[in-house]
């Protein structure tokens, strides 16, 4: 893990508190001097006892000041939050960061030498709140790792002639021979010994369909087991297993997190010298330094300070209320300046399930009567393509027949009597094995899945499956030039090279990119990341990685719970609708905190001039500065309210 990780766990923690010292300080001080009307008992603080007669007089005059006792909490708020705040300011000054939270820092000096601790104490709850805002539900390395560690088990069934023992699975040796019981996780790679199950291994490959494994199949750490048991051969131990490495690639993609420059950080670098050069011209033509103070006061910038986390915190209510997760607020500000578009394919632009797209029938033989006979026979099976032969016949509102002496054995495919003739679907493999004679008569292998079907032990048909391509992709994918500035548009995917041009061709992409690993996602986000802003969806664990790489990262659907963690924004509804949403959202926000910022920082402009040139003494400097910061926020709060359509394809 990289050794920044506690400091940044420290900081949060320091402004945490913080931000809850000052709202109790403010929340005390009203009522006490509002509410109670507490009397202004005079304090001196002298150190005329420590020095001589000559400069007592003068140390006493710096030192002394008079306050009510109402104004003791915010005392304690200006010495416990503002010092440690104005510490780190001083700081970021040391390295030349002239950003608006600086000149925060400038306003609560400015606000204790004119006696304005309540403005100096809700400028150091702006500094310390919008500092929590800013990192408000951001994940850290540690969590999206910890979720992965959690995902595998710790404990894996070691067969020893007819003695299960449970070991832990880091005591796992190669050779060792491991049950892997029904829907458990298997915890290393290894080869099946015994046993017949499907396993689902789309989240580690891209691979979208339920795997079947039998003796001989190879099985990943990390893939879930299906509805019946298996015995397998630990070929790996858990360390050096596919699962462990792609933890190690999630290790590197979070050292190496893009980071993203906040809009209130780019303003605030030109916002402040402008302020603190206003101020320096009216001190300096005026001799005056009350109008220093007066044009600092009025230069607050609450616009950057209060405006744009409002207008994120509107947002991501917005979004939530469109089930849409936003995990990091950051990137709320960066969508709309992205200009690469990443997409997995598995379960992203496609459903993750097999569709029927084909019938290949004998010449002599009729397309939906092959499809009522093949229907008829799989509503009895378990394989992962039944579902999709179902619904075709039911979209061809084909009625199903009565089926008698059904067997279904693994490897061998299903059958069963219908009208009298004997119905099989079974392997190309299983053909070439039992029917060699047949073999010729099959079409060339495609890309996808297929199935063939006998009648009598005669060639029927062979029905090929591709990965469900979700409706909307197409559409999705051809608007998101005109409509949001994507330059480039991509297809990178784990799966093989005939399903992804398959599905590169169905929905408008050409820049497509197959078969590749974790590492090789990592490793190509990152090159375009270098090049423009880039947005990756993804939905498996696979795309970890990938997610954190991306400027922004977004998971796809509810399927990972480490996707999830690593993603900066959660798509709950796996709709490419609501993506088109998250953009808009986006965008709109953005535009709506320009508008509060650089309309609220252009008043205090105008102000600043006033004060400069005498029209507008300190105290009706804050007052218009709250009326600046009243206009602001109203204008972000706008943000929270649903325009009248969030989508445009």
């Amino acid at each position: 893990m990289p050794n920044s990780s506690p400091v940044k766990s420290s900081t949060l923690s320091v402004e945490h508190w913080i931000a809850l010292l000052s709202l109790a300080g403010i929340g005390a001080y009203l009522p006490l001097r509002y509410g109670l009307a507490i009397g202004s008992q005079t304090y001196r603080l002298s150190l005329s006892a420590a020095f001589g007669p000559d400069a007592a007089p003068l140390f006493e005059q710096s030192f002394a000041f008079t306050f009510a006792l109402a104004q003791l909490p915010l005392l304690a708020v200006l010495v416990l939050g503002g010092l440690p705040l104005l510490s780190r300011l001083l700081v970021k000054l040391l390295h030349g960061d002239l950003g608006a939270d600086l000149l925060a820092g400038i306003s609560i000096v400015t606000a204790v030498w004119l006696d304005e601790w309540l403005a100096g104490s809700l400028v150091v709850l702006m500094l310390s709140g919008g500092a929590v805002l800013e990192t408000y539900a951001l994940r850290k390395a540690s969590s999206v790792l910890e979720a992965l560690a959690k995902r595998m088990p710790s404990i894996a069934h070691k067969k020893t002639g007819d003695t299960l023992t449970d070991i832990a699975a880091d005591k796992i040796r190669i050779g060792d021979t491991l049950l892997i019981l029904p829907h458990e996780i298997c915890p290393v790679d290894g080869t099946v010994l015994e046993g017949a199950s499907t396993m689902d291994e789309s989240y580690l490959t891209g691979e979208p369909y339920l795997m079947s494994k039998t003796a001989g199949s190879q099985v990943l750490s990390g893939a879930i087991n299906g509805n019946a048991a298996l015995t397998i051969h630990a070929d790996k131990v858990a360390a050096d297993s596919r699962y462990a490495k792609i933890m190690e690639v999630m290790r590197s993609s979070e050292r190496y997190r893009p980071k993203i420059r906040r809009l209130g950080d780019q303003l605030g670098a030109l916002y402040a010298p402008l302020a603190l050069a206003i101020a320096t011209v009216a001190w300096y033509g005026s001799g005056d330094v009350v109008r220093f103070l007066a044009v600092l006061v009025i230069a607050t910038p609450c616009p950057l300070l209060i405006g744009i986390p409002v207008t994120i915190i509107s947002s991501i209510s917005l979004a939530a209320q469109r089930e849409i997760i936003i995990k990091n607020p950051a990137i709320l500000e960066t969508l709309g300046l992205c200009r690469t578009a990443i997409f997995d394919k598995t379960g992203t632009l496609t459903y993750g399930r097999p569709s029927l797209i084909a019938i290949k029938t004998a010449a002599e033989l009729d397309e939906a009567k092959i499809l009522t006979l093949i229907a008829s026979l799989e509503r009895y099976s378990k394989h992962p393509l039944s579902g999709a032969i179902l619904k075709a016949a039911e979209k061809a509102a084909l009625p199903l027949l009565p089926v008698a002496e059904i067997a279904e054995l693994p490897g061998q495919g299903i059958s069963g009597l219908i009208a009298g003739k004997k119905i099989a679907i079974t392997s190309r493999h299983a053909v070439a094995e039992q029917l060699p004679e047949v073999l010729a008569r099959l079409p060339k292998v495609g890309g996808g899945l297929e199935c063939i079907a006998l009648i009598d032990g005669q060639y029927a048909a062979t029905l090929q499956f591709r990965d469900e391509v979700r409706a909307d992709s197409s559409s999705f994918i051809n608007h998101l030039q005109p409509s949001h500035l994507f330059d480039r548009v991509m297809l990178v995917s784990g799966d093989r090279e005939s399903e992804v041009r398959y599905l590169a061709e169905q929905v408008g992409i050409e820049q497509v990119h197959f078969s590749q690993s974790p590492e090789q996602k990592l490793a190509l986000v990152r090159a375009e990341t270098r090049k423009a802003k880039t947005v990756f969806l993804g939905d498996g664990i696979n795309d970890a990685p990938a997610l954190t790489a991306a400027t922004i990262g977004i998971a796809f659907g509810q399927n990972s719970d480490i996707t999830g963690e690593a993603a900066d924004a959660v798509i709950m509804d796996s709709s490419l609708q609501k993506v088109d949403e998250l953009f808009h959202i986006g965008e709109r926000m953005r535009k709506i905190a320009l508008q509060s910022a650089i309309g609220g920082m252009a008043l205090s402009v105008v102000g600043m001039g006033a004060a400069g040139m005498g029209y507008l003494t300190p105290v009706a400097g804050a007052l218009a500065q709250e009326l600046i910061d009243v206009l602001a926020i109203l204008n972000a709060l706008r943000a929270a309210l649903p325009p009248k359509t969030l989508s445009d394809f």
